[in-house]
């Protein structure tokens, strides 16, 4: 996931950001042909995440950096654990400095989180999804951070798994239509995509369980409500539950039987893990 050309043209952009026409605190202060080094120190315990990608931002920023990497995406980190030295020009280490910290930390932060709801969920066999709910242009590596936490992906876009939500039943003129619609654009284009389907209302799932879907989204049912819509199920398709779901009630939702919990919170909602890049 990390080898994109979505997260190649990321990168360029941020470059652009930071730098502009150049930073001018340090090659005014620097000697373009000193040598340094710097290492990436962990401040704070977490799920590592952004290794690859840190080398990937060396790498095309300055090629004659050499970076060495002592600790991996998806390490469990303690304070004062050192992730990487890198070294080489001094004035390239600075210049990519905020920037590897910048995806570093929210990236971290995201693998913490999400391996947190990951052993919320330990011996049930359900498992955490992510959403669509990303920094946009960001996606790509936030759900690849996901994933490094131990979660699983949901849809990468709108492109590549159909999901009908309720918008699309009520605009559609009910579930029924809806489905129905789909599965004729479905055959019409040639594509072969997974169903999934949003249900309200126990007798909204009745009606969607009258076609053949991959997965229902049992979305803003209570626990108890939740079990009694697998119950109706009863295996016929996959289940997902999502809505307001917390790290508090996640357990309950999972022992209700549904085989994904789905979780917005998980990318949206993170607190950035704390590391820093000192020269030694």
């Amino acid at each position: 996931m990390i080898d994109n050309p979505l997260i190649d043209a990321v990168i360029d952009i941020a470059f652009k950001e930071d730098i502009g026409d150049g930073d001018h605190t340090t090659l005014s202060c620097i000697p373009h042909d000193l040598e340094g080094r710097a290492r990436l120190l962990v401040k704070q315990d977490g799920i590592l995440c952004g290794v690859e990608l840190a080398k990937k931002i060396f790498a095309k920023f300055d090629p004659t950096l050499k970076m060495t990497q002592y600790l991996h995406d998806g390490d469990a980190i303690k304070k004062g654990d050192v992730a990487f030295v890198v070294e080489g020009k001094t004035i390239s280490i600075l210049q990519t400095e905020r920037l590897v910290l910048n995806f570093m930390q929210r990236l971290s932060g995201i693998a913490t989180q999400t391996h947190e709801y990951v052993k919320l969920l330990e011996g049930t066999g359900t498992k955490i999804l992510d959403t669509r709910k990303t920094t946009p242009g960001l996606r790509l590596l936030e759900k690849y951070a996901v994933k490094v936490g131990g979660g699983e992906n949901h849809r990468i876009g709108l492109y590549d798994m159909i999901l009908i939500k309720d918008n699309h039943i009520d605009y559609a003129g009910g579930v029924t239509a809806a489905i129905t619609k789909t599965k004729e654009y479905l055959k019409a284009k040639g594509k072969n995509l997974k169903i999934e389907v949003e249900a309200r209302t126990l007798d909204e799932i009745k009606e969607i369980l009258n076609f053949d879907v991959d997965r229902i989204l049992i979305d803003n049912f209570t626990p108890e409500e939740t079990k009694t819509a697998v119950a109706l199920i009863n295996g016929k398709c996959k289940t997902e539950s999502s809505g307001g779901i917390t790290k508090e009630s996640i357990r309950a939702y999972a022992e209700a039987g549904v085989d994904y919990i789905s979780v917005g919170a998980l990318t949206h909602h993170i607190s950035s893990l704390d590391l820093s890049l000192k020269a030694f």
